[in-house]
């Protein structure tokens, strides 16, 4: 059953962690540099953490998605 009430905090994590597992795998299975892309995920989630600031989170908030605590 789809969760359609998905708040922005929800919809950034699972988009992150996915990202983060496609990277793994297309490196196990294709090619090494797609550990620069899980890499830049990885920045890109430690930069927010200091300053609030995610730029899927600012899209998905221009979209109309709930906000939540962290976003």
């Amino acid at each position: 059953m789809a969760d359609h009430n998905i708040n922005i905090d929800q919809a950034v994590f699972r988009f992150a962690g996915s990202m983060v597992l496609l990277s793994l795998a297309l490196a196990h299975w294709h090619s090494g540099y797609w550990l620069w892309f899980t890499a830049f995920v990885g920045a890109n989630m430690l930069q927010a953490s200091f300053t609030g600031f995610c730029p899927l989170a600012a899209i998905l908030g221009k979209l109309g998605v709930k906000p939540g605590a962290a976003f």
